[in-house]
């Protein structure tokens, strides 16, 4: 199994970075290796999520908020690339949950969409790596 940690639960996530103003991430994106996963399927090197956080401060975030919207679109060209069923998370409902969305589980409701996407995509991976490797077997 290539992906390990296909069951990241969101909303929960989001409800930690949130309340801890996205220092959460700080360490969750490096440690949890949401950032190498996040590179990997989509195939380039990501800009870390400490420069982007960094690069957020002085602008209120936003910076950080259009980082992750970026991915977010990403992610959702992978999927439908790959033939996974939506909904799927995207530039605009990164965005605009976080902008107006309640100001508690706006954020939430956009990282459980997001992580629900990365989930999927993530155990598409595993099943196609896996039938390759029981082709590989009986081949």
């Amino acid at each position: 199994m290539r992906f390990q940690h296909t069951d990241r639960p969101g909303f929960w996530l989001g409800f930690l970075d949130f309340f801890t103003a996205g220092l959460f991430f700080l360490f969750y994106m490096p440690f949890g290796g949401l950032q190498a996963e996040l590179d990997e399927i989509l195939g380039h090197r990501t800009q870390r999520y400490a420069i982007a956080y960094l690069l957020g401060i002085p602008t209120l975030f936003i910076y950080t908020l259009v980082w992750m919207a970026r991915i977010a679109e990403e992610l959702r060209e992978t999927a439908e690339k790959m033939g996974i069923a939506g909904p799927h998370t995207s530039w605009r409902h990164m965005f605009w949950w976080n902008m107006l969305g309640c100001p508690c589980c706006g954020p939430m409701i956009a990282t459980a969409r997001f992580f629900r996407t990365l989930n999927q995509i993530e155990k598409e991976w595993n099943r196609r790596a896996a039938v390759a490797q029981a082709g590989e077997r009986n081949g």
